[in-house]
């Protein structure tokens, strides 16, 4: 519920290879599953306003085939999201500029 939203549980929803749709505000909580679809390639899921959620619920709720695209590009994992290889190099980098 707004004006927070999924940190852990969006992000276990998006390795699960399941799309989710996000109403980001002003506030690092109601950011977080933004940040998330972001990072997973799918910033499209992101609304910035309550009519653009609802709007973006509804094309959803119609369109069985682009849920189905979305789970697609969820289940390559192509995206920075699934990418731990450069997450743990970021923050070995980050480690030593900090200890330098």
């Amino acid at each position: 519920t707004f004006p927070y939203n999924a940190g852990t549980t969006a992000n276990d929803i998006l390795w699960m290879g399941t799309p989710i749709l996000s109403y980001s505000g002003e506030s690092y909580v109601s950011r977080m599953c933004g940040s998330l679809l972001n990072a997973a390639g799918l910033p499209e899921l992101v609304a910035y306003s309550l009519s653009e959620y609802g709007d973006k619920a509804v094309r959803l709720s119609r369109n069985p085939e682009l849920i189905s695209t979305y789970k697609r590009r969820l289940a390559r994992r192509d995206s920075y999201l699934f990418d731990i290889p450069a997450l743990v190099t970021e923050l070995e980098s980050s480690i030593i500029n900090i200890c330098t």
